[in-house]
This record gives structure tokens, C-alpha cells and sequence, in this order.
């Protein structure tokens, strides 16, 4: 069972296209979208109906649950006044824009996905998240406290937890904190596909392998890879740049931060 997992598209037509494109590639059994397909840029509509149109099974990202109810409040943590300052631009531009069937569509996603596999004796739990299962818009960085982090995932009896929002790709394992047990648990950020803060420009995404060996007693026996493809970053850094959006916009798609 190969599992394809993306995130954090924002908007972004041309990175979500290269990814399809991409994974058409490859022998993928389901995919799943994590979220936030909008904001950032141009084409809010066209991304929707993209995933759409390919009746893929998506969870909401705080950007589409502020866009669902034509709120001006994104759920973002901005750190600077410029930051936010852009940030309104971004979130007044992106309801401006949206149509109402495609809003719709935002305001009635899920918040998670939670999926159960029965493989051998041991039963796998898979949650799908935007930020973490605590709140949508919590951020679950690398360097998070292994204590925390687990904790965070007994508390959602998951055993593969999958996540974007930080727009920076991780895998963690994290054995179980009692010591007679060997379980362990997969803590996996998958990146971002059309807005990418980890240096490298190349959208993002995830698969996850599973095969009737996968057990939460074998942290080796879950599989996972992330993929980075190229798409053409001009053509949506010069999208930003002849829109209202700020230009600021399109100097991190070129440089990923």
C-alpha cells in the first residue's frame, strides 16, 4: 500500500499541477490532501477544482477554515508588522476572489481523517492532521520535545500521525516511553507543495509505504519517502507580482523561506 499524502498548495497552480503530474508516475494505491489550498496567490478556485475533480479526501488547513467563513482572520502566526500587514492583503485578496461553490466546498471539509489498518496481529492507526490533533493551527516543528510530541500522539491513539503547516518536510520516530514496550510511533510533517520554508524552491509531498510486514513493534517497517519535484516557480512568482498581492510573496517562492 503506497500512501501519497500533500499539504500547504496555497493557492499555488502550477506546483499542484508538476505534483500530479509527478505522482502519475508512480504506483499510488490512495491519496490525501492535508489542507490549506488557498491564499498566497492567484488561483484559490482552480485548486480547488482541481482536487476536486479528483475526489481526493482532504482535511481543512486554517487558511481554507477562515475562507470557508469569509473571515479576515487566517489562523496565520505572524511574528513582524510587515508580516501581518502582508497577511491581510493575502486573506482579503483570497475572499475577494473565491467563488461561492468553491467557498462551500472549503467551509465543510473535515478537520481530520483518521484511517485503521488491520496488518498481521497489530492494528495501525493513521491520522491525518493539518496542524496537529490538538488545533488546527498549532505548529509541530522538528525539533519538538520527543516528550511532547508523544504525548500528543497517545493522547490521538495514532500511531502514524501526518501533518504540513510548518511548510518544512520531517519523519520522526519516537519509541514508546516505557521501556518494556517496543512500540513506536511516526511522527511525519510532509512538507509543502506550492509554498515550500525549507530552502529548497522544489514542491513537497509524502508517501508512505505499508505492506503486510508494517508493524508499530518495527519502526523500520514504515516506509517513508518524500518526494520533491520541480515545477516552474516563475510562472507563480510572476503571478504574485502582477497581482495585488505583495511582492514579497514571490521572493519566497524563489527562495522557500
Amino acid at each position: 500500500m503506497k500512501i501519497a499524502l500533500f499539504s500547504d498548495i496555497h493557492a499555488n497552480l502550477p506546483a499542484l499541477q508538476a505534483m500530479f503530474s509527478d505522482m502519475e508516475t508512480r504506483d499510488i494505491d490512495a491519496t490525501y490532501c492535508l489542507g490549506d489550498l488557498v491564499g498566497y496567490n492567484i488561483w484559490p478556485n482552480e485548486v480547488i477544482n482541481e482536487i476536486r475533480k479528483r475526489n481526493i479526501p482532504t482535511i481543512a488547513g486554517n487558511y481554507d477554515y477562515g475562507i470557508g467563513r469569509n473571515s479576515n482572520e487566517c489562523g496565520c502566526a505572524y511574528k513582524t508588522d510587515e508580516d501581518k500587514a502582508m497577511g491581510k492583503v493575502s486573506i482579503s485578496y483570497t475572499n475577494e476572489v473565491v467563488q461561492q461553490t468553491e467557498r462551500q466546498y472549503l467551509r465543510t471539509l473535515p478537520a481530520h481523517i483518521r484511517v485503521e489498518y488491520q496488518l498481521n496481529n497489530d492494528q495501525l492507526n493513521l491520522l491525518l492532521v493539518h496542524g496537529s490533533p490538538r488545533k488546527i493551527n498549532e505548529y509541530l516543528f522538528e525539533d519538538r520535545e520527543e516528550k511532547s510530541l508523544r504525548r500528543i500522539m497517545q493522547d490521538a491513539d495514532a500511531d502514524i500521525m501526518c501533518f504540513g503547516h510548518t511548510h518544512k518536510p520531517f519523519h520522526r520516530v519516537l519509541p514508546q516511553d516505557d521501556q518494556a514496550s517496543s512500540r513506536y510511533r511516526h511522527a511525519i510533517n510532509i512538507g509543502s507543495v506550492g509554498k515550500p520554508k525549507d530552502g529548497d524552491s522544489r514542491g513537497c509531498y509524502a508517501i508512505i509505504t505499508l505492506d503486510e510486514n508494517a508493524r508499530e513493534a518495527v519502526s523500520e517497517s514504515i516506509k517513508v519517502e518524500f518526494v520533491r519535484f520541480a515545477y516552474d516557480v516563475e510562472k507563480a512568482a510572476k503571478a504574485v507580482e502582477q497581482s495585488l498581492l505583495p511582492n514579497k510573496y514571490a521572493d519566497m517562492l524563489r527562495k522557500a523561506y
